[in-house]
This record gives C-alpha cells, sequence and structure tokens, in this order.
C-alpha cells in the first residue's frame, strides 16, 4: 500500500512539473484546450425565468485552468475563451457568441474569469502548501464569489439600466446574479478544490 501510494505521489508530482516545465507551444495548446473546455461545460445549461444569468457548469472549468496552467497560461486560456467566443466561436452559454454577449447580461462574469484563472494560478504556483482540500476549497472560494461575482453583478446592474433604463435595487440584482447559483458553486468549488488535492502536488 506505501509503495502504490508512493508511487501515485511520484506520478503526480512528475506530471506537474512536466506541466510547468512544458514548452511555450505546448502551454499554448493547453491553453486552447482549457478554452474548449470551458465552452463545452458552458453547454451544461439550465435557465432560470426571472434572470438573464443561466446556471452552466463552466465556472468549474475555470477554476481547474488556473489548478493546472498556473496564473499566465491559465488567464490565457480563458482569455482565448472570451476572445474566440466574442470574434467568431458560439460557445459562451447556450451556444451563443459575439460582442453583444460581452457587453449583455453576462459579459462581466466573462471578464471574472479571466481573474479568478489569474488568482487561483498566482495561489496554487507560489503556495505549494495551500494546493491541499481545505485551504485550496478557501482559495477557490474567494475566487468564484468575489473575483467573478464582483465584476458580474456589476456588469448585470450596468446592462439592465442600459436595457430597462431603471437601476435595480441590491436585493433584486443579487436575486438574478447570485442567489441561485450559490448552493451549485459550492458544488463545483469543492470539486475544484478536490482535484488539487488528488491531481497536485503538495511540496
Amino acid at each position: 500500500m506505501n509503495i502504490n501510494m508512493d508511487n501515485y505521489y511520484s506520478t503526480r508530482k512528475n506530471v506537474f512539473e512536466r506541466i510547468q516545465d512544458a514548452s511555450t507551444a505546448t502551454k499554448l495548446l493547453m491553453s486552447l484546450m482549457m478554452a474548449c473546455f470551458t465552452g463545452i461545460m458552458a453547454q451544461i445549461i439550465i435557465p432560470l425565468p426571472w434572470t438573464p444569468v443561466p446556471i452552466t457548469a463552466q465556472t468549474f472549468a475555470v477554476l481547474c485552468s488556473g489548478l493546472f496552467l498556473g496564473k499566465k497560461y491559465g488567464c490565457l486560456s480563458q482569455i482565448l475563451y472570451v476572445v474566440l467566443g466574442v470574434a467568431f466561436i458560439p460557445w459562451f452559454g447556450g451556444m451563443t457568441g459575439g460582442l453583444e454577449t460581452l457587453l449583455g447580461s453576462t459579459g462581466g462574469f466573462l471578464i471574472g474569469f479571466i481573474i479568478a484563472s489569474y488568482f487561483v494560478g498566482f495561489i496554487t504556483e507560489k503556495y505549494a502548501k495551500a494546493r491541499s482540500f481545505t485551504r485550496m476549497a478557501v482559495v477557490i472560494g474567494v475566487a468564484n464569489f468575489a473575483l467573478i461575482y464582483i465584476p458580474g453583478l456589476a456588469g448585470l446592474a450596468l446592462w439592465f439600466y442600459f436595457a430597462q433604463g431603471t437601476t435595480l435595487g441590491v436585493v433584486d440584482l443579487l436575486m438574478m446574479g447570485l442567489v441561485p447559483f450559490i448552493a451549485g458553486d459550492i458544488v463545483k468549488v469543492l470539486g475544484a478544490a478536490a482535484v488539487s488535492k488528488a491531481f497536485l502536488p503538495k511540496d
């Protein structure tokens, strides 16, 4: 059993180091692949009748991009996701795309994806001991509920003002852009923290 666990720890560390030491071309390819994964996860969608912001699974991919690719290339994967989605690939939630999505009700969340991926990647690279389940759950929780939702809610409020000509109250804004997503996001945060515990070395 100890021998098997030693092999597991050794393999986990070797794979992580190979990703970190990969060539620039390989890292660019991995960033593109992660952008594709984010686009695929965005199609797992549950629309809600009272808000233009749907429940999707893409946040899990966003958080994992920082875990596996680090701050630079994890962030790049989300920049590619946003830029390519705006340019010509309809892989935002519900197979949408174009500049109107970036300027729409969910545009702030897309910006938050980039920030959150960088933050998770920064902590993952700099602090090996933070890769434990509990500590990474806290890190990922901050990334999800602060770095994604603050720009997300700001963008939703701004979109509503220009689209409807009125200002959303705080309660209405939270009901449209935060409260319905809390339970699912907790699951995604814990899932990403479990990925960190299982696949990332702690030294």
